[in-house]
């Protein structure tokens, strides 16, 4: 059984090969710097915990149980080359209050390719039931006080940033309780990095 922990981590794309069955996967799109260095900055200025250790990331599929590894690489790397680059605009804050203390980046441009990416991959050897509907977001507090919380809607409400998406990370959640980075996959790209055509 997977715990639910802060996704991705700080550690390397992994050398040793994917974990036994039972082990669980998570897939992000990366912030790019130097926006991911400005929303660490703000993250660690409300008080979050996980500043330093969860880098500024879109989730698109949270801690999911993977019981065949080569079965849900392969799925990935498919959706992965027939999707097109996107550009994503990050405009003003939202929360989950009061279900889950968290604030966030809406996305103004990017929310329905990240939906469409999302309802993909959760397929296959992804499928599962989700507690919530999917909501693309960029957390920027988490686990703060109320005033660590109100702060970030304050101070972020006319904060505005896009960038280009052009790759997703696969991640695995290993015993340690980390994330390790298995593998990024560059979107319209095969296995041995050559590009797709997509009509």
């Amino acid at each position: 059984m997977c715990a639910s922990t802060g996704l991705p981590g700080r550690l390397a794309t992994a050398s040793s090969p994917p974990g036994p069955s039972g082990s669980c996967v998570g897939i992000t799109i990366p912030i790019p710097d130097p926006l991911a260095r400005d929303l660490e900055a703000w993250r660690a200025s409300f008080g979050d915990p996980m500043a330093a250790v969860v880098p500024p990331h879109i989730t698109l599929i949270t801690t999911t149980p993977a019981s065949d590894w080569e079965a849900t690489i392969e799925h990935v790397r498919v959706v992965a080359q027939h999707q097109r680059p996107f550009r994503v605009r990050l405009c003003s804050t939202g929360s989950f209050r009061p279900v889950s203390p968290v604030v966030f980046l809406k996305l103004a441009d990017g929310f329905d390719e990240c939906v469409a990416l999302h309802a993909r991959l959760q397929t296959g050897p992804l499928e599962r039931d989700l507690e919530f509907p999917f909501h693309p977001h960029v957390t920027v507090a988490h686990d703060v006080s109320e005033a660590g919380m109100d702060a970030a809607v304050a101070e972020l409400e006319s904060f505005e940033a896009s960038f280009e998406v052009r790759s997703m990370g696969l991640y695995e959640h290993v015993p340690s309780g980390l994330w390790k980075l298995r593998e990024e996959l560059r979107f319209g790209e095969v296995a041995d990095g050559s590009e797709t055509t997509t009509r």
